[in-house]
């Protein structure tokens, strides 16, 4: 059986790795074995905070239709149920983007809610 020499595929594999994890603080991104742990754990944030981001950005939203609303004179939760109870189906982020982009119109649907609301 012949011999089999491994340094190559384990030098380019070891590679690969330090190139993942570049930028990484102390012997993280140049010990092989630091950089291993280092590697899987980001990896593992990676995939969490990919789907975190989209509660972060729901939030983002949030605050500031609640920002624009307010300015308005009509707080969050007030907007919302009035848009629910006139029918008004948006989606936070349109509003947010109305709201920075379009406050015409925004407070034409401000004004929608205040009638259910009030009246």
């Amino acid at each position: 059986m012949p011999r089999v020499k491994r340094g190559v595929t384990t030098h380019r594999r070891h590679k690969r790795l330090l190139a993942l994890t570049k930028g990484h603080r102390g012997t993280k991104h140049s010990l092989i074995r630091r950089a291993n742990e280092s590697m899987l754990k980001s990896l593992s944030y990676a995939y969490a905070h990919r789907r975190e981001r989209k509660g972060d950005m729901r939030r983002l939203w949030i605050s500031r239709v609640n920002a624009a609303s307010r300015a308005e004179g009509l707080t969050y939760g007030q907007l919302i149920y009035g848009l629910k109870k006139s029918g008004v189906e948006i989606n936070r982020k349109m509003m947010a983007d109305m709201a920075v982009r379009e406050p015409e119109s925004f407070s034409s649907l401000v004004t929608i809610a205040r009638q259910q609301v009030q009246g």
